[in-house]
């Protein structure tokens, strides 16, 4: 029996996240303050560690089985994040950018693909550049002010507590995957 999903967003949302009539293709995700909480763990050895939230590794899985390409781009670079990065199986991450707005560029070019196909998730000053040009911007609610400001939607989670996830959820939707992925899902669980 199919159910109809619980979750919901607003159906103007929904419109917004289609890129205005283009569909997104890919989907651009800051990490410190977007996949994490935005705390660095520093030693004396460098950088040793970051927590991650399941649900976010999770969407991003999803979006990739939906056509939907998602693409780390960090302004840092750490083992930590490369060793996720490796564990979702993501095909594209950029580390140590310094111009998110160059990277995407590029990237742009090489997917054949315009800016109003690109969504983008980010928190502070370096991914206003983004935010700005994307077809889709999200923002957590305790990104800087600026961020928020620029977002087409400010996500209910936290960065680093399913921030990500809502917006791999809300892109899944637009895109008319979401239902299709769950009853999929719900199968496989089952086993019929």
């Amino acid at each position: 029996m199919v159910q109809r999903p619980a979750l919901s967003f607003p159906p103007e949302l929904l419109l917004r996240a289609q890129g205005g009539g283009l569909g997104i293709r890919a989907a651009i995700f800051d990490v410190d303050g977007v996949l994490t909480d935005g705390r660095l763990y520093i030693d004396e050895h460098g950088e040793r560690m970051k927590a991650f939230h399941v649900l976010d590794g999770h969407g991003l899985k999803l979006l990739a089985q939906a056509g939907i390409e998602p693409i780390i781009l960090s302004g840092r670079d750490s083992k930590a994040l490369r060793r996720r990065v490796a564990d979702l199986g993501l095909q594209r991450a950029y580390y140590g950018a310094s111009d998110k707005l160059l990277v995407a560029d590029q990237l742009c070019l090489e997917l054949g693909i315009g800016f109003g196909e690109l969504a983008a998730i980010g928190d502070d000053w370096p991914d206003l550049p983004l935010l700005e040009r994307v077809g889709f911007a999200c923002a957590p609610p305790d990104a800087h002010a600026e961020a928020r400001a620029l977002a087409h939607h400010v996500t209910s989670a936290r960065g680093g507590a399913g921030a990500a996830r809502e917006f791999c959820d809300i892109l899944l939707m637009a895109c008319g995957r979401y239902a299709a992925l769950l009853e999929g899902t719900r199968r496989t669980l089952d086993g019929r």
